[in-house]
């Protein structure tokens, strides 16, 4: 059975020219499931909808390849899942079909797009990473408490404060002071481990 897939990104597009291509392709008006969002975004009801109606030995036809995944990684994970399930995949525009040789092929080299912009954007990431430690700038959340107040804090611990009496004191939850506090003791011990080595 092929089952249709349409999308268009906002309220004011029609998904018209897609209806008209996959009923000419062959595909029953009643399964065509349709999305009006971004192809950015995660949740969409109709992709989902016509994921789940479909069967092994059935195929997802679509109008073009950006109608259906929000990223070429994307792309491929949906078509590598339809593929396990044994569910055929045409994109009409690329006359891409997974059933045949050449839309095999055509498949294997989008895969090996996608692992090489996976390889791209993890080696910017990393290569940011460095630049900016290189610059004294370390990467992740800015510290609940800085280092000045935690001492205090600590120092009015070791003279007999409770946790729950500092953490009203000083504004704190009880969660962030004792990651605090396990952070600073991990410190310490890399410390001490150094100097007697």
């Amino acid at each position: 059975m092929l089952i249709g897939y349409m999308r268009v990104s906002t309220e004011d597009q029609t998904t018209q020219l897609q209806k008209d291509a996959l009923l000419k392709y062959g595909v029953d008006s009643r399964n065509i499931f349709e999305d009006t969002i971004s192809g950015s975004k995660d949740n969409r009801e109709g992709l989902d909808k016509a994921l789940n109606f479909l069967q092994s030995g059935d195929t997802l036809v679509v109008w073009k390849l950006d109608r259906l995944g929000r990223s070429l990684a994307h792309l491929i994970n949906i078509i590598n899942s339809l593929k396990e399930k044994g569910i055929g995949f045409v994109s009409i525009t690329e006359g891409m079909d997974t059933s045949t040789a050449s839309g095999e092929l055509f498949f294997h080299i989008f895969g090996a797009l996608a692992q090489f912009e996976r390889s791209l954007i993890q080696e910017r990431v990393n290569a940011g990473l460095k630049a900016a430690k290189a610059k004294g700038r370390v990467g992740g959340r800015p510290r609940a408490i800085d280092d000045e107040k935690l001492m205090i804090i600590k120092k009015a611990l070791d003279d007999g404060m409770s946790k729950a009496a500092a953490c009203r004191t000083f504004g704190v939850k009880r969660s962030t002071l004792i990651d605090s506090l396990n952070r600073l003791k991990l410190q310490d011990n890399v410390t001490l481990a150094y100097k007697y080595r």
